[in-house]
């Protein structure tokens, strides 16, 4: 059990993780009479609802992060470190960041997942995932370096293959990818370019069960496919991928089996459980489902370690309708905050009744005044829905200056169909157009000269 407020020092709250639950954690704590420390490798909070539009250009990483030392600021109690937590000691009470030791008397692991590929690792090579910055980063170089060799390539067969972009995972990332990347063809670049006509790029959506979007309602899930269909994707339902190599998607759909030729594969079908999950399990005994996650107690505990929390996507929350709660941002903001009070209760010698999540509803962006919404007593399609989701996004940034820039942003967006953070990052980037770090070369109407650098 916790030590009581009279104790001296004060009671010592360790926090690993600074995305949603983490983050929400120690907000609700900045004012409790304990001391706090946040630890994330990343100095800032990442708003991962978005990271969708880094990857398709539409927004700039820095419009969807916030410092986590400035949103914690006000918060005296709370000291933010940069670092790993590496292993954790619960004899001792200690978790281990390198080779410093961190005494706590309430541990909260919130360290989130990253993405599965379901035991075929070797994927991740040829189709990114979508969980940090650098995956967003690298997915927008490979979106936009598609269309820059697609336009130089004169083998239509070669160009073909740089013009398709199959998305694997018919869940909300994997549907508004789709949608942006449609956006992107058919309307942000199509004056932009000379030897190709972006329009014709091909956009396939493939989900191995039998429609798009499954936690949220039918009549949903038909209404994205077809506004999707609309925006000219592909969705390709009841199709799963067998084999992703040198450019090939090999594809199964009942017995017949496929192979597209793909330069640009993105990957939004699976998750699996940070490696703390894996830590913990090994030093508590606590047992782990097949995603790796922490199987946790009705108040999100770990058996038999009473002061030891796992929330968020690390965490396998059945109590409530016997299947785990699913890994959305609203999930681990209620249990940050949850936890977070649990632990000013029982310093005051109180409890709390177990952890009980309150679905708002699921949200999905499809494209351009076009989204749905299923909020239980009500579902939305279309313009009204698509306004919703603007609203809710701008509500749950975290800092005042990202919402503004947001705004401003998708206004401009909307307006003029334009992406302004449409850039190629990385040497790769470089040297597979066969240009050297050394050269950088520019055409006139006359020539190509080279400029060094």
């Amino acid at each position: 059990m916790v030590n009581s407020l009279d104790n001296n020092p004060p009671h010592q709250v360790v926090i690993v993780g600074g995305g949603f639950g983490g983050l929400y954690a120690a907000k609700t704590l900045g004012k409790a009479a304990v001391n706090v420390t946040l630890i994330d490798k990343r100095n800032f909070h990442l708003f991962q609802p978005l990271l969708y539009q880094v990857a398709t250009g539409a927004l700039s990483p820095a419009d969807i992060s916030s410092p986590l030392r400035s949103v914690l600021s006000k918060s005296k109690n709370t000291k933010v470190l940069l670092g790993e937590v590496n292993n954790i000691d619960p004899e001792a009470q200690k978790v281990i960041v390198g080779d410093e030791a961190i005494p706590y008397d309430t541990l909260i692991v919130a360290t989130g997942a990253k993405h599965s590929y379901f035991g075929k690792d070797n994927w991740e090579e040829f189709a990114p995932g979508l969980k940090t910055v650098e995956d967003a980063i690298e997915m927008r170089r490979r979106i936009f370096t598609a269309f820059e060799a697609a336009e130089k390539e004169t083998d239509p067969e070669k160009r073909r293959a740089w013009l398709t972009f199959v998305i694997i995972g018919g869940g909300p990332t994997g549907v508004e990818l789709a949608g942006a990347i449609a956006e992107l063809a058919n309307q942000t670049l199509k004056e932009d370019f000379r030897n190709i006509d972006t329009s014709e790029a091909k956009i396939l959506l493939l989900e191995g069960l039998d429609r798009i979007l499954p936690p949220f309602a039918p009549e949903l899930s038909q209404e994205a496919e077809a506004s999707l269909t609309r925006l000219g994707v592909i969705v390709q339902t009841k199709t799963l991928v067998t084999n992703i190599e040198n450019d090939l998607v090999t594809l199964k759909q009942g017995d017949e089996v496929k192979e597209i030729a793909s330069k640009t594969v993105l990957w939004a079908a699976g998750v699996k459980a940070s490696a703390m999950g894996k830590v913990l399990a090994e030093h508590t005994g606590a047992e782990c489902d097949r995603a790796g996650r922490i199987i946790v107690e009705p108040d999100l505990s770990i058996k038999g370690h009473s002061n030891i929390f796992v929330i968020g996507d690390l965490a396998n929350f059945s109590h409530q309708n016997g299947k785990p709660l699913p890994g959305v941002a609203p999930v681990a903001k209620q249990q940050g905050e949850y936890v977070a009070a649990l632990v000013q209760k029982r310093l005051a010698g109180n409890s709390l009744p177990p952890f009980a999540y309150t679905d708002h509803g699921s949200l999905a962006m499809i494209g351009h005044n076009s989204a749905v919404v299923d909020l239980g007593f009500i579902k939305l399609k279309g313009f009204f829905a698509w306004l919703f989701w603007l609203l809710i996004h701008i509500y749950f940034l975290i800092e005042f200056n990202n919402k503004l820039v947001v705004m401003i942003q998708w206004a401009w967006n909307y307006f003029t169909r334009n992406r302004g953070a449409r850039l190629i990052t990385g040497q790769e980037s470089i040297t597979q157009f066969g240009i050297s770090d050394r050269n950088i070369y520019y055409a006139s109407a006359d020539n190509k000269q080279p400029v060094n650098i």
